[in-house]
Order: structure tokens, then C-alpha cells, then sequence
């Protein structure tokens, strides 16, 4: 199994770019979102939750994300898990995600854990211009999420930008490859699909190998 990190700010692309390799791909891809990983803050209000910074990398689970991608590198299935934005709330299922030839998570700080920074095979990072992205992200959150313009506005000031500069534009160094212009780079695509694709092939081939 291959295991792929995208990172990169919010609305760069990231969601977009795995979608685009696993059409190009043409193998069984597994897709985890760390978006679906937040803590659980049942404890608090609503009104609470909704203070609570959503762009900084503690408000992850992290040692949830860790367990589950190690468990699906090892082969083993895993429960879906979900949140949901609108009531800032965990909404995980009893879905099973089960492995594949290839494993993608993407997230805001998909590099932030070190563990999984070095089980991952490829490394991607999307750079697109924060206006781009702040564009992108009001229309994903009224369209998604049932938000209004004074409050993805004011998130984007409060913490999206701070946390961005603080964090999220250095994850670049931690990349492999870095993806102009977002998900939609036809060419990046092709070429990271092909990649790929001749490292599972290899893969086939030394498995084979060894099984003689």
C-alpha cells in the first residue's frame, strides 16, 4: 500500500487533488479527511463550540488519526468517521473504510504529526494564493455549511490567516512535490498519477518475486 499526504491552507485544493488522482489512478484508493478527525467538545454549548479555534492543529485528534491510518496500513478495516459542521459536532458511523492499494489523507496539517509524516510515501503540498483560497472558502461554507459572510469573515481574520502564517505555509518544507494552481493541475495530476501507478507496479512486480 502506498500512502499519500496532501496539506495545504484551506480552500487551496486538497479534497479536489485527491479526487482528481483517484479518476487518474484507476485503482482502489482509500481517502481519509482530517477534517473528519476534530476533538469532541460534547461537554461544551454550542454557542462554546462555535469560539473554539477550528484552524489550529491541537483541535485534532491526532492519536485517532494515527490509529486508524496505521491500522489500515497493516490491512485492517477502520469505522468511518465524520463531523458535523454545522453543529461543530462529532458525527462518526459504524461504516467500515476498508484498505486499498493506495491511502490518501488530507487535511489542513496533514504533516503536523511527525508519525505520520514518516510512514507517508509521497508528500504533497498545494500552493495557491490566499486570496484564491479565502474565495473558495466562503463559497464552500455558505454552500456546505449554512454559514453567513460576518462569520466565515471573521474566522478568516481570527484564526484561518494566523494559523496559516503561523503553521500551514511552512508545512511546505515537510513536501515532496508542490502543486501550483490546486486540485485541478491537469498536468501535475498525470504526472503524480503515473507516479504512482509504476511505484505499485514495482510493488506487484518484487511481491511476486518473492513469492517464488
Amino acid at each position: 500500500m502506498l500512502f499519500i499526504g496532501i496539506c495545504g491552507a484551506s480552500g487551496s485544493g486538497k479534497t479536489t487533488l485527491a479526487e482528481q488522482l483517484i479518476k487518474d489512478l484507476a485503482v482502489p484508493v482509500t481517502v481519509i479527511h482530517q477534517d473528519c478527525y476534530y476533538l469532541d467538545h460534547s461537554e461544551m454549548t454550542f454557542e462554546e463550540r462555535c469560539k473554539l479555534n477550528y484552524d489550529e492543529p491541537k483541535i485534532f485528534d491526532h492519536d485517532l488519526l494515527y490509529e486508524d491510518i496505521c491500522a489500515l496500513l497493516e490491512g485492517k478495516c477502520v469505522t468511518r468517521k465524520s463531523y458535523d459542521f454545522t453543529r461543530h459536532a462529532r458525527a462518526d458511523t459504524q461504516e467500515l473504510i476498508e484498505p486499498n492499494e493506495v491511502l490518501i489523507v488530507e487535511g489542513i496539517h496533514a504533516f503536523y504529526d511527525k508519525r505520520l509524516l514518516e510512514k507517508m510515501y509521497l508528500k504533497l503540498y498545494i500552493s495557491v494564493e490566499p486570496d484564491i483560497c479565502l474565495l473558495r472558502r466562503i463559497t464552500r461554507d455558505i454552500k456546505e455549511r449554512g454559514r453567513d459572510i460576518d462569520s466565515i469573515s471573521a474566522q478568516y481574520l481570527n484564526t484561518v490567516k494566523p494559523m496559516y502564517d503561523k503553521y500551514i505555509r511552512n508545512y511546505v518544507n515537510d513536501a515532496d512535490v508542490i502543486v501550483a494552481r490546486g486540485g485541478r493541475n491537469a498536468k501535475i495530476v498525470d504526472i503524480l498519477a503515473g507516479y504512482v501507478r509504476d511505484q505499485l507496479t514495482l510493488d506487484h512486480k518484487k511481491a511476486m518475486e518473492n513469492q517464488k
